[in-house]
């Protein structure tokens, strides 16, 4: 069960993701995660992705795809893989295929979790964490019993620089554009499965795993 999860940030993935790993036992993999990982482990392809993070350069397509190989040939992916964050690009989508085809494997779905921008918004903005303890709230979806003050520790809650309604709208549009080619890739092979990550929670999810038994 090769799995690609895509949608932008904000629509649920992380928590339906916990889920998928719950059901399935296959591990969920990030490029974040990945990257960490090698760079922790000092493993050729890590230090060379250090190499450029450290200058605050993007890391070639040829030492990420490394990296995600590297990744895909340890035991826990004997059974699969939850792919997300991955590819972020068409020229990173044809190296994946290339790459899994030389493993003997193949993408079975691509799940796009959607939801509206303006929601998504709503969603990102809303978020505050504590000063003290770093327990996080939402204005909307999990606010704290006193405003401004955390529940657990009575520490002050803020937001976050890079949850400003001006600072998420970028990201979300470079997000959009950024995504658009690579849906329209795995439209066209047949493999996009896109969910409306707008409903309940439990709603979603039910789907997601219908979509994944299909393939097991």
């Amino acid at each position: 069960m090769q799995v690609i999860f895509m949608g932008l940030p904000g629509a649920g993935k992380g928590t339906q993701a916990e889920r998928i790993v719950s059901e399935f036992g296959i591990p969920h993999i990030s490029t974040g995660d990945m990257f960490r990982a090698a760079i922790a482990e000092e493993t050729p392809l890590g230090l060379q992705a250090k190499s450029f993070m450290d200058q605050g350069l993007l890391v070639p397509d040829e030492v990420t795809i490394g990296i995600v190989r590297e990744r895909f040939q340890k035991p826990d992916c004997e059974k699969g893989f939850l792919l997300d964050g991955f590819p972020r690009t068409l020229a990173q989508a044809e190296a994946l295929d290339a790459m899994l085809v030389d493993l003997g494997r193949e993408i079975d779905s691509v799940i796009n979790l959607t939801v509206a921008r303006e929601n998504l918004l709503a969603r990102l903005t809303g978020r505050r964490i504590c000063k003290s303890c770093g327990a996080t709230y939402h204005v909307i979806f999990n606010p704290p019993a006193t405003e401004g003050k955390c529940d657990k520790c009575d520490g002050e809650l803020y937001q976050r620089s890079d949850d400003t309604e001006e600072t998420v709208a970028t990201r979300l549009d470079v997000n959009i554009k950024q995504s658009e080619p690579i849906l329209a890739y795995y439209e066209a092979k047949g493999l996009l499965k896109t969910i409306d990550g707008e409903r309940a929670i439990d709603e979603v999810y039910k789907q997601i795993s219908s979509i994944l038994r299909g393939v097991e």
